[in-house]
């Protein structure tokens, strides 16, 4: 018979990124059955289009209770679908109503909103003691970022997950296991691609003010929508996922694909934070929305005995990385939402990252795509030391909905993917202020722009949502 504490050291052992065989792992999967404590009883803020499919995701694991629904546009179309699911479930527009009126009926909070929303409602769920899943970015700003870290940290019997479901999946082992086992080693540069078609390419970069007023649409909470932005009247080119599109409300395509491309590479080679953010290129700059394509340089200085590692992203269409020779094929790539824009621009290139060690050369996709060591003589050569890569013992709704049980711990906590998402922010104020910034991560501080550091709070949250920033 299996007890509890086998299980634990089983599971501590595959995210140890050992090498186990295949009856550990069936063990681990009988374990992890026999003791799911019940199902969590969760809220769901944002139930249209990606909060469908997250939501679809954890009911897939029939771990869940669905206690309340929450979303601005309730009743609209792109909400029915999981309203129908759930037809017991206590219905609200504004999330704050919802903690107020049935806080206490349920233990977990999962949220899939716009990325300028992430912080308030984040922040309210620990505050009142319950576990949060949110969508990448976890944060806007960099100040954000910083709370929410702390506030993590501050209860560590809480389980917070950030929505970058390939840090449950093949990637995530993959890299770990090969670094452990000394095939990913003195990395000294990665390139990050994707330039695939956004939506904001077929705007006008000459644009001096912010669209026009749309009619607003039926039972839309528009001023629950805005939550601490400033604000500004409702526009069908912020709603329905264009809010990704302007500086105000979302993070553009590095916010959107960095999660997904950055996450091994910035856990497992223990970046932190850089000292170097510089914009080398940028395609359409304006003051409202992302520009249509740039190429931002990271510089992570040595950290323990690895050396200093530059990070250069390429986004758009007109901008694409250089490659190595023998690259190939693009890499095929795994578990990326139907929602998410990203169709390759050519057959060779689909979006992804090229990995440079003194030795050898890597290249990947995004989510949960492996890595392949190229050029393909190298990786034949390479094939008989390769280490065996454990499998995932549960996907990333699993694994949160175990974390919150306290039999599993999450693999893309605030205290982890935080940081990454903070050089995000990083690498917006480069973009949006189209210049080369240097920064301290010692003081978090900017050392030669004071624009850029009063950039990393932000605009001031409107009259009442203040008190998220205190919380």
């Amino acid at each position: 018979m299996t007890t509890r504490r086998d299980f634990l050291k089983t599971m501590a052992v595959a995210s140890a990124g050992l090498a186990l065989t295949p009856s550990d792992f069936i063990q681990a999967q009988n374990a992890k059955q026999h003791y799911k404590a019940g199902k969590v009883k969760i809220a769901y803020v944002g139930i249209g289009n990606r909060g469908q499919q997250i939501i679809e995701e954890f009911a897939k694991t029939d771990m869940v209770e669905v206690v309340a629904l929450c979303d601005v546009d309730m009743g609209n179309k792109q909400t029915q679908k999981v309203m129908n699911m759930y037809p017991k479930a206590k219905r609200f527009r504004d999330f704050r109503e919802m903690f107020d009126k049935c806080g206490n009926e349920f233990e977990a909070v999962a949220a899939a909103v716009p990325d300028f929303i992430h912080f308030p409602i984040a922040m309210l769920a620990m505050s009142e003691g319950k576990h949060i899943y949110i969508e990448k970015p976890m944060c806007r700003t960099f100040n954000e970022g910083e709370l929410l870290i702390e506030a993590a940290k501050k209860r560590p019997n809480l389980a917070t997950q950030v929505g970058n479901q390939g840090h449950s999946e093949a990637n995530y082992f993959q890299f770990k296991a090969w670094k452990d086992a000394g095939i990913i080693k003195d990395v000294t540069a990665v390139t990050a691609h994707m330039n695939s078609d956004r939506r904001w390419h077929k705007f006008d970069a000459n644009i001096i003010k912010y669209p026009d007023a749309d009619p607003l649409p039926k039972d839309m909470d528009w001023d629950t929508w805005l939550g601490a932005a400033q604000y500004h009247e409702y526009s069908e080119k912020y709603h329905q996922g264009n809010w990704r599109c302007w500086y105000d409300f979302g993070m553009g395509a590095l916010g959107d694909w960095g999660a997904h491309l950055l996450d091994t590479v910035h856990e497992f080679l223990e970046l932190g934070l850089p000292y170097e953010v510089s914009l080398l290129y940028e395609n359409g700059h304006n003051d409202y929305f992302y520009p249509f394509s740039s190429t931002i340089l990271f510089r992570f200085g040595a950290r323990k005995n690895m050396p200093p590692v530059d990070i250069t992203w390429y986004d758009g269409l007109d901008n694409l990385p250089p490659l190595p020779e023998g690259y190939g094929g693009a890499v095929a790539t795994a578990n990326v939402p139907t929602t998410n824009q990203g169709q390759p621009v050519n057959r060779r290139l689909s979006p992804g990252k090229i990995i440079y060690s003194r030795d050898l050369i890597f290249k990947g996709g995004s989510h949960g795509s492996t890595l392949q060591i190229i050029p393909a003589e190298k990786a034949k050569e390479m094939e008989s030391k390769l280490p065996v890569v454990p499998k995932s013992p549960s996907n990333h709704f699993e694994n949160f909905l175990l974390a919150c049980q306290g039999i599993e711990k999450t693999r893309s906590p605030f205290e982890i993917c935080g940081v990454l998402c903070e050089v995000f922010c990083l690498g917006v104020i480069a973009q949006r202020l189209n210049t080369q910034l240097f920064f301290d991560p010692r003081t978090k501080r900017f050392t030669n722009n004071e624009f850029a550091n009063s950039m990393l709070a932000g605009i001031p949250p409107r009259k009442g949502w203040e008190q998220f920033y205190k919380l």
